[in-house]
């Protein structure tokens, strides 16, 4: 199911049973209606009002931090592989063959995520594995020789270590990004504050665009939540703009 049926299931779902409230509230016996009984159901639809608030808030603010978390590594990565070609260049001819997989390797990735629109996760550790193997096999075979190759050789060797750490863990984090109990939760939260407001309120036209409008905002926060928590494939995707320009600068 995608993100936005998803967002429109929960804004539907938790729309129902505020009506479902209002409906209900009709054959309620009086007695259960009293000023103490409406005291009791005020109080706890505050607490599940203030707990929605701070858990769906605190979501919603999690799931950008992880966007732009992921967007600092791909411009670290981005940064990271300049600064090695650059140092490869430097190296001399002897490192030509690495600066070429490189660019091949970075070719790839735009044309997989920006072009294709492939699934990151799809890659997995495996063949990131594989490609730093090769790629730390090709920079021990580098043998500097001369003042130039000297000063190049430990720039060679902490980029690929960072950008090895930094992709390693970018395919980690979005293996798993969104806590869906948690979500879950939260939801039932959302649903059974509606349908107690329901049942403290009449069920007339002003009521059912309040519930309405409400309702749009809990299932347009889960959509965010979700998109958010898809740097590369959803709505608010990580612009290409930086892998753009290292491609530009590794075609040099």
């Amino acid at each position: 199911m995608g993100d936005l049926a998803i967002g429109l299931e929960v804004g539907s779902l938790t729309f129902l049973f505020g009506l479902a409230g209002m409906w209900l509230q009709k054959f309620l016996p009086e007695a259960h209606m009293t000023s103490g009984a409406r005291d009791m159901i005020g109080a706890v639809m505050g607490l599940i009002t203030l707990l929605l608030a701070l858990v769906l808030g605190t979501l919603v603010g999690s799931a950008y931090g992880f966007l732009a978390t992921q967007k600092a590594n791909v411009e670290n990565l981005a940064a990271r592989t300049i600064q090695l070609d650059m140092a490869l260049k430097q190296f001399g001819p002897e490192a030509a063959p690495m600066r070429a997989g490189l660019q091949a390797a970075i070719n790839q990735a735009y044309t997989g995520i920006w072009v294709n629109n492939l699934d990151p996760r799809d890659y997995g550790l495996g063949g990131l594995i594989a490609n730093f193997s090769r790629l730390n096999e090709a920079a021990a075979l580098l043998q500097a020789k001369t003042p130039e190759q000297n000063a190049a050789l430990p720039t060679i060797n902490a980029s690929i270590g960072i950008i090895e750490a930094t992709r390693f863990l970018m395919s980690l984090q979005i293996a798993s990004p969104i806590s869906w109990p948690l979500l879950h939760v939260v939801v039932s939260w959302a649903i059974l504050l509606f349908a107690g407001y329901g049942v403290m309120a009449r069920l007339n036209g002003t009521a059912v665009v309040a519930a309405f409008i409400g309702a749009f905002a809990v299932g347009s926060a889960v959509f965010l939540i979700l998109e958010l928590n898809q740097p590369f494939t959803g709505f608010f995707r990580i612009p290409a703009v930086a892998v753009e320009q290292t491609l530009a600068v590794l075609n040099k």
